[in-house]
């Protein structure tokens, strides 16, 4: 028997009664909704008007969306490049889980290149802090509680895996970084921006925070040599913004931490005989081999 349909860490049929309640809350029609994405949230355009529902993963923090709100909020009124809410009281909370309403851009057949991205983030790296609080980038406790978390990998893959974050630590207590801290995205990539007409605007800001804004840009690099955007792509993205993180010293360091983060976040969501589980165990084996260059399927 197969396994039962699950979209953003919900079974099939949950997902759609949180789907059809949130809507007729604001008065809007649920029916014939389409899946736009459902590995982390579950995310619906709707058919009967132009935007897109965000269903927060199941066990997220009703909190922390609302901290999400808050700050697209505050970035649409800094006419920031960003994805607008729709103007009503979010999120919208059923059955404990929160849900958000977002305008619908249409997008083209190409995801956004890197390059588009380069100019809304350094406008993100340049703003002031918001005036109320962000959670502070902590990639290492992040990646510990992921693997306090994991349950499917074998012992020696999470031995690995924590012995590497170790040596990652130490190695960061060494780094000077040359950027000035800043509001980060979190996870800057192709597909957390979308076209809106000719240019890019950010968007999924469930991981934003203030830090370093190496860690953003170290991200777009990661993207672009894992999943097959190429280096081009990358180079590019670094004449525009002005930085090239690969040539600083530090980069090596974060960026073994940043895609080790990667992998501890996916292991954690997966389920035995997974396909996801079957993509970190193919990561975690390059990580082993010392394959920088191994090619990433996107989860």
């Amino acid at each position: 028997m197969s396994a039962p349909s699950r979209i953003g860490g919900f079974s099939e049929s949950e997902v759609g009664h949180v789907l059809d309640a949130a809507c007729r809350t604001v008065g809007l029609d649920a029916s014939g909704a389409t899946v736009l994405r459902g590995h982390t949230n579950a995310v619906f355009l709707l058919a009967s008007s132009p935007v897109v529902v965000k269903i927060a993963r199941r066990g997220s923090n009703a909190e922390e969306v609302r901290r999400t709100v808050r700050l697209v909020e505050w970035l649409v009124g800094m006419d920031f490049p960003t994805v607008s809410l729709l103007p009503l009281e979010q999120p919208v909370l059923v059955d404990g889980h929160a849900v958000t309403f977002w305008k619908y851009l249409p997008q083209p057949d190409h995801p956004v290149a890197a390059q588009q991205l380069a100019h809304p983030l350094k406008l993100l790296h340049e703003l002031p802090a918001p005036p109320f609080p962000l959670r502070t980038l902590d990639t290492v406790g992040a990646i510990r509680r992921s693997l306090n978390a994991i349950t499917v990998l074998a012992a020696e893959d999470l031995h690995y895996l924590s012995a590497r974050l170790d040596r990652l630590q130490e190695s960061l207590l060494g780094i000077r970084f040359p950027l000035t801290p800043a509001l980060l995205q979190g996870d800057p990539q192709h597909r957390n921006a979308l076209h809106d007409g000719p240019v890019a605007v950010l968007c999924d800001w469930d991981t934003a925070s203030y830090g370093q804004p190496e860690i953003d840009l170290v991200t777009i690099e990661i993207h672009c040599r894992r999943f097959g955007y190429g280096r081009a792509h990358y180079e590019a993205f670094a004449r525009s913004y002005g930085f090239d993180v690969v040539q600083w010293e530090g980069y090596r360091v974060l960026r073994d931490l940043r895609e080790l983060r990667m992998i501890t976040t996916n292991a954690k969501r997966s389920a035995p005989g997974s396909a996801t589980l079957v993509e970190v165990v193919r990561r975690i084996a390059g990580l082993r081999e010392g394959d920088d260059g191994l090619r990433w399927h996107i989860l």
